[in-house]
């Protein structure tokens, strides 16, 4: 765990007045332990969970992720498994030792596998902080019935606060990941020309993106009406000259997701794509002027909101103008009515996307550092209109 992790998570501890917490979401997870699942990622109805103590941290995984962690770069205090699963060590070469340790006998249970791990760090009891936001019922009521020794408090909004302000580490990752997903983008817009369809665009950007060692997330390249779709898959839809590109997508470095929207058009844009593209872009600035320390998120939005509306879009409205970014790629805070106060350090995705049914839809996504004095941009591409040949 860096420091800045660990200064972070003592001082959630502090202000939630626990003993220990126990994160359960697969970003607190990653966040606590250094070590993401794709076994959870495939199965995410699977149990993994991390803890932080003042005297150290616990990793929890089904036995079947052991050989991944001895893989990994994960360093926890203590690892314990739960689970049944039948690995062949007496052949097993390097990190079978290891493996022996860490399998040879899995608790029950997860819920088991936590107290163990608790006991491990030494605080068999006291005031116990669960990240409880998404458990289900069922698996919250089967950790309060085994951890009876513990008082267990609601935990998510500590976590959360404090994955809000990033590290050296996690700002390099972002930045790579931005930088990843952006040169992505540049090859594609390269390749656009009438006759290729979305999925062809989707398939080479995600190609890219592989190529740089990254993981490409949802991946969202649309011509013509189906820009104006927020959501859509890849279709077998053909650029035609005059059509809207709209890009909106990203990739994950290290587990640090990017979310990158830029547009581009097949062919001299009309004067009404001109003057929509020129509102949208108005209202990301206008959010990027507004950020700065001690501004609240939800006058970031409002300012964002004017500008659009002003710059020619009267009608225009949304329910926030973006959010933090990190581990997910929707985080605290939020850029909408009720956010609260901005803090040095936090990474900010910000938008003002406008869509019409059936006609068109445009975006542009920056994401800025939040520095002292203001925004720091991270992207390095131009987020203006691009003209394609």
């Amino acid at each position: 765990m860096y420091p800045h992790q660990a200064e972070r998570l003592t001082a959630a501890l502090e202000s939630a007045g626990v003993d220990a917490l126990v994160a359960a979401s697969s970003a607190n997870v990653a966040y606590v332990s250094g070590f993401r699942s794709l076994f959870r990622a495939v199965y995410p109805t699977s149990e993994s969970y991390a803890i932080m103590t003042r005297h150290g941290t616990a990793l929890i995984v089904p036995t079947i992720d052991a050989p991944a962690v001895v893989d990994s770069d994960a360093d926890p205090t203590h690892v314990v498994c739960h689970g049944r699963f039948h690995l062949a060590l007496d052949e097993a070469g390097a990190g079978a030792q290891r493996l022996r340790e860490l399998t040879g006998g899995p608790a029950a249970s997860a819920a088991d596998a936590v107290a163990t791990a608790l006991d491990a760090l030494g605080v068999p009891g006291g005031r116990l902080g669960l990240d409880d936001a998404g458990l289900p019922a069922a698996r919250r009521a089967r950790l309060a019935e085994r951890l009876y020794a513990f008082t267990l408090a609601p935990a998510s909004d500590a976590l959360a606060a404090a994955r809000w302000v990033k590290g050296p580490y996690e700002i390099d990752c972002l930045r790579q990941s931005l930088w990843v997903a952006e040169e992505a983008i540049n090859v594609v817009l390269d390749l656009l020309r009438p006759g290729i369809t979305e999925r062809e665009a989707a398939t080479a950007f995600e190609h890219e993106v592989t190529k740089r060692d990254a993981a490409p997330t949802a991946t969202i390249i649309v011509f013509g009406a189906g820009s104006a779709v927020p959501a859509p898959w890849p279709s077998d839809r053909a650029l035609r000259a005059g059509d809207l590109v709209r890009f909106d997508l990203g990739c994950a470095v290290k587990g640090y997701q990017s979310d990158v929207a830029r547009m581009a058009v097949m062919g001299e844009p009309s004067s009404r794509q001109e003057a929509q593209f020129d509102a949208i872009s108005a209202g990301v600035q206008g959010a990027l002027d507004a950020i700065r320390p001690g501004v609240s998120g939800a006058t970031v939005f409002e300012t964002a909101v004017a500008a659009t509306r002003k710059a020619g879009l009267p009608g225009f409205d949304r329910h926030h103008v973006g959010h933090g970014i990190g581990l997910e790629t929707s985080e605290s805070p939020m850029l909408a009515p009720g956010g609260g106060a901005l803090e040095a350090g936090m990474i900010l995705r910000i938008e003002a996307p406008y869509y019409v049914p059936g006609e068109t839809g445009l975006n542009v996504k920056e994401t800025v550092l939040v520095t002292r004095v203001g925004a720091q941009p991270l992207n390095r591409s131009n987020r203006g209109l691009v003209v394609l040949d």
